[in-house]
């Protein structure tokens, strides 16, 4: 997933490593950022490779400011790159000491939601317009999506409303990669049956074969969970998709949407490995 790359994001992410008036000093430390700036391919942008004594906010800002004019992709790896290391150290939880602070985060947040991504307060990142990616791209996506729904994130799991529209865009994703298009008005277990099909999983109107692999039941259980969660989460009889918040309680939301990162992400790992 290419991040995107802007003056304010720049600002944004050195703030988020700004320690100088921090004692003592939190960590990502230089040698972190040694490794992270040498996987990107920006050393040579590095002002501690020229031989300058800089603090890490104005060394990392100098390394993106190149490669904004000079080679964006690179600059986008490295802002993922750090993002990662902030998030692995515990910067963006309040009660770690390597904590970045509340208004760091939040104009980081503002500053990639006017490039249409959005960073939660944890520090996952994924695109907003999830109709502007295809292929390697999507499916990376769309596992972000799935890996915060398993948490019972609700902003991960429902891309536009619903708990099912996360398993609505893996469908269409899978059948589109496999097929080439997907059908535009499929109701959802035959949407979710040719994504099945795609992936030659067994559905619970599959025969059971003699000897047959044991994973199978467990592909049958998933496909009567997704259709399931499609029923409750829908309001019976109207067809358009709405939520039935009145008739859920907050912890049957929250299993349902850990149940929708579970199925997404299966179908996606097996779509990877299919490919």
């Amino acid at each position: 997933m290419e991040l995107p790359i802007s003056d304010s994001i720049i600002v944004a992410v050195s703030k988020l490593i700004d320690d100088a008036k921090v004692d003592p000093k939190r960590e990502p430390t230089h040698y972190d950022f040694d490794v992270q700036i040498k996987k990107a391919g920006l050393t040579s942008a590095d002002p501690k490779s020229q031989g300058q004594s800089v603090g890490k906010a104005k060394r990392v800002r100098a390394t993106l400011n190149w490669a904004i004019e000079n080679d964006r992709p690179a600059g986008s790896e490295l802002i993922s790159l750090i993002l990662s290391q902030v998030r692995a150290v515990g910067g963006f939880r309040d009660s770690s000491p390597n904590f970045v602070g509340k208004e760091q985060i939040l104009n980081a947040i503002g500053a990639f939601d006017s490039e249409s991504f959005s960073l939660s307060e944890d520090g996952d990142i994924r695109p907003k317009v999830l109709g502007t990616l295809k292929g390697k791209h999507l499916t990376e996506a769309l596992q972000a999506y799935a890996q915060r729904a398993k948490k019972g994130s609700e902003d991960a799991a429902l891309l536009s409303g619903t708990g099912k529209d996360l398993l609505e865009a893996t469908a269409k994703h899978i059948i589109q990669t496999k097929f080439g298009n997907h059908p535009a008005n499929a109701n959802f277990p035959t949407l979710f049956g040719q994504a099945y099909a795609a992936l030659q999983m067994a559905t619970p109107e599959t025969p059971k074969a003699p000897n047959e692999p044991a994973i199978k039941d467990y592909e049958r259980a998933l496909f009567s969970m997704a259709t399931s969660i499609n029923r409750v989460r829908n309001k019976e009889g109207t067809g358009h998709g709405k939520l039935c918040v009145s008739a859920l309680s907050s912890s049957e939301s929250h299993s349902i949407i850990e149940s929708v990162g579970i199925i997404a992400e299966f179908l996606l790992n097996r779509l990877s490995k299919s490919s």
